[in-house]
């Protein structure tokens, strides 16, 4: 009689690092095509996470995402890392008009002890497609970024984390009465990612 099992994989600090790391790369360059912060022509199509996704090849953002994956990789393996925001503003004034929020729980005996979780590649891959694919339809429910934007990413990390040379402080940059829409997670059983994107009310202004 066929039998069907059901597989896990061993998961590592260093490969959940790698995956999260990676994960918020192609988030970042998603968001800003879909939000249209940087001109379409400027993006070229890959295939990631069984899905086509697109990457900026505009050559600041390159080296931008590049060396905040660096940064990220050594904060989620050292269990430091507990949020990232991707902020977009208004060119012209600097308001902030979205927050893409990504807070990450962290398992603490892993990173202290170096144990391993188990949990299916799949399955992870699987969480993931759906943050993307929020990610990709955001246009249904944000509105619409009529003006040229710029964006910003912020980090929190513990207490006792040194800023970095190529960091500085920073404000929070929060939105007054924002509107807000909570997305997919995804958790490796090491680093666990929920998502939310808060962006300007615009009713507000209007009262």
């Amino acid at each position: 009689m066929a039998s069907r099992t059901a597989s896990k994989d061993i998961i590592t600090l260093r490969g959940s690092t790698a995956i999260v790391s990676e994960f918020f790369g192609y988030a970042a360059n998603s968001i800003l095509y879909n939000r249209g912060v940087y001109p379409e022509e400027t993006f070229e199509r890959v295939k990631k996470y069984g899905l086509p996704l697109l990457l900026s090849q505009d050559e600041g953002v390159k080296t931008f995402i590049s060396n905040l994956h660096k940064q990220l990789s050594e904060w989620l393996e050292a269990g430091k890392l507990q949020r990232i925001v991707l902020v977009i503003m208004s060119k012209a004034t600097n308001e902030v008009l979205e927050r893409w929020n990504f807070s990450i729980e962290t398992d603490g005996e892993v990173v202290e002890k170096g144990i391993s979780r188990e949990k299916s590649d799949k399955e992870i891959m699987r969480e993931i497609q759906a943050i993307m694919r929020q990610i990709a339809s955001s246009i249904t429910y944000l509105p619409c970024l009529d003006e040229p934007c710029i964006f910003d990413v912020l980090a929190y990390t513990d207490t006792d984390v040194a800023v970095p040379f190529t960091w500085t402080e920073s404000d929070p940059k929060l939105i007054a009465n924002p509107q807000m829409v909570k997305l997919h997670s995804f958790d490796t059983k090491i680093h666990k990612v929920d998502t939310l994107v808060s962006y300007k009310n615009d009713e507000w202004d209007d009262q």
